[in-house]
């Protein structure tokens, strides 16, 4: 299993991730997430979209409605199981019409999806830090999340060393 963790300070740095990736991401990727009530787990999504070219603003839970889906380079569709009482519920959530190869599809409330849920996932776990901080670690699962971790990976890299790097001055 691949892991990857990232340290978010912000709204703005997990949606950043979120972005990073819907861009890395394929076809039929499955963005399973997890975390406690207000860990970002939509604001995620949202930058899932929009790294997928979809509109960001027209993300929101769909607590009520169960799955969203948006356009984009890809298909989205995402999907809130947080209302679900029970795994059984899932069948007539539709969630498997969405499991065909060529949408891509974030889950909020996953642990929810029980057996269900694809054995090859991107899984964002994410926890509250210091403030409004967030940690979030990423385990890809299979081949296909392994694919769209090691380009997150690759290019989370080189946000880490451009953060790190001295600001230089602009010549005038």
């Amino acid at each position: 299993m691949l892991e990857w963790s990232y340290h978010s300070r912000s709204a703005a740095d997990t949606d950043r991730l979120g972005r990073l990736v819907g861009q890395c991401s394929q076809r039929g990727a499955i963005v399973a997430l997890y975390g406690d009530l207000g860990t970002g787990k939509t604001v995620f999504v949202r930058g899932v979209a929009s790294g997928l070219g979809a509109s960001p603003r027209a993300v929101s839970s769909p607590t009520f409605v169960l799955i969203h889906e948006y356009q984009g380079q890809w298909p989205l569709a995402h999907v809130d199981l947080y209302r679900l009482r029970n795994a059984a519920e899932l069948e007539h959530v539709g969630l498997s019409d969405y499991l065909d190869g060529r949408t891509v599809v974030a889950i909020e409330w996953a642990e929810k999806a029980g057996p269900e849920l694809p054995q090859d996932r991107l899984e964002i776990h994410l926890s509250y830090g210091e403030g409004l901080s967030r940690d979030i670690l990423l385990k890809a699962t299979g081949q296909c999340s392994r694919g769209v971790l090691t380009c997150v990976k690759q290019r989370g890299a080189r946000w880490r060393a451009a953060a790190m790097a001295p600001k230089t001055e602009r010549a005038r």
